[in-house]
């Protein structure tokens, strides 16, 4: 019980790897606030992991607004009275195509979930941080943040970028005793990788998969389990010394 009262606020948590932090959170005592797009995904997932009443509180948000964000972060503090955690996982995949060919909104869409989302869930959030002197941050960056991936031009700039992010705050907050570190997930099987398979050959997305397994040394995709069992780690007092890290969940990919 790690966690136990702890208030945990998770983006994209209706997603694959945002559902598992839920869970797992969870299951170790963590008030939960699950942010995503739609409020009834978010209450589904609730139901699906059979949260405690009073123990969780569902937002929906773009976190590409900024008054959204600002409403969730505001939200939190007004039901749980603080924030512990900041798990900044929401991110979406965009277009699979070559820088050339590329759809500028596609682009823009990309850059707004994943880096301006992420600048600003981490704006109102440190805000409230600072103001505790505690806290600890998790950004959801990705191998696509230590390695240029063909057809993913957006979302990969968008994993680097947040790499910058999470160096840069995690400097800034030292001194207010807030920890800000990054996990860089390879392939997971959850819908994303579907996508992007399907992207990447649309006649035989399997054959894309095998692609992409092949890349990775331990010879699978990561699981939601694997991704969350480092967050969990990183967010725990057993990691209170580590600050601006970016940990590869990957298999060996990076390598």
């Amino acid at each position: 019980m790690r966690f136990e009262n702890k208030v945990v606020i998770i983006t994209g948590a209706a997603g694959g790897i945002g559902k598992e932090a839920v869970k797992c959170f969870a299951a170790e005592g963590a008030k939960i606030v699950l942010v995503d797009l739609k409020e009834e995904a978010l209450r589904q997932t609730a139901a699906d992991l059979h949260l405690k009443e009073g123990g969780f509180l569902p937002v929906a948000a773009d976190v590409s607004v900024e008054k959204d964000v600002q409403n969730y972060v505001d939200r939190t503090v007004e039901k749980f009275g603080r924030v512990d955690v900041f798990f900044n996982n929401a991110g979406i995949e965009g277009a699979i195509a070559p820088i050339a060919d590329y759809p500028i909104d596609k682009f823009d869409a990309v850059i707004g979930v994943n880096l301006r989302g992420s600048f600003l869930g981490m704006k109102y959030v440190l805000k409230v941080m600072e103001k505790q002197r505690s806290g600890v941050v998790v950004n959801t960056s990705s191998i696509g943040g230590l390695r240029g991936m063909p057809g993913t031009s957006a979302y990969v700039s968008t994993k680097f970028a947040l790499i910058g992010l999470t160096k840069t705050a995690a400097i800034e907050y030292a001194p207010s005793n807030i920890r800000v570190n990054a996990v860089c997930p390879s392939p997971v099987n959850t819908r994303m990788m579907r996508s992007i398979e399907a992207g990447a050959n649309s006649a035989n997305p399997e054959a894309a998969k095998e692609l992409y397994t092949s890349f990775i040394p331990m010879g699978r995709y990561g699981e939601t389990t694997d991704i969350i069992k480092a967050v969990l780690f990183l967010t725990s007092d057993d990691a209170s010394f580590i600050t601006g890290a970016i940990l590869s969940v990957d298999g060996g990919m990076a390598a």
